[in-house]
């Protein structure tokens, strides 16, 4: 499958729950933090939920 790079770029601070939840389960411990992953429906989807929080970067 294809890969995805996504940053971390807006604080997770006074956001619900699900949303820091998401964050963590995506894998970011930190703020400008950039992790790469597979482009599979269930990471698209998370990415898309706190998708004002990230940056996909090409």
């Amino acid at each position: 499958m294809a890969t995805i790079k996504i940053k971390h770029v807006r604080s997770a601070i006074n956001r619900p729950a699900d949303q820091k939840a998401t964050l963590v389960a995506l894998g970011f411990k930190k703020l400008n933090q950039t992790l790469e992953k597979e482009a599979t429906p269930q990471i698209l989807g998370m990415v898309k939920k706190v998708q004002h929080l990230l940056k996909v970067v090409e």
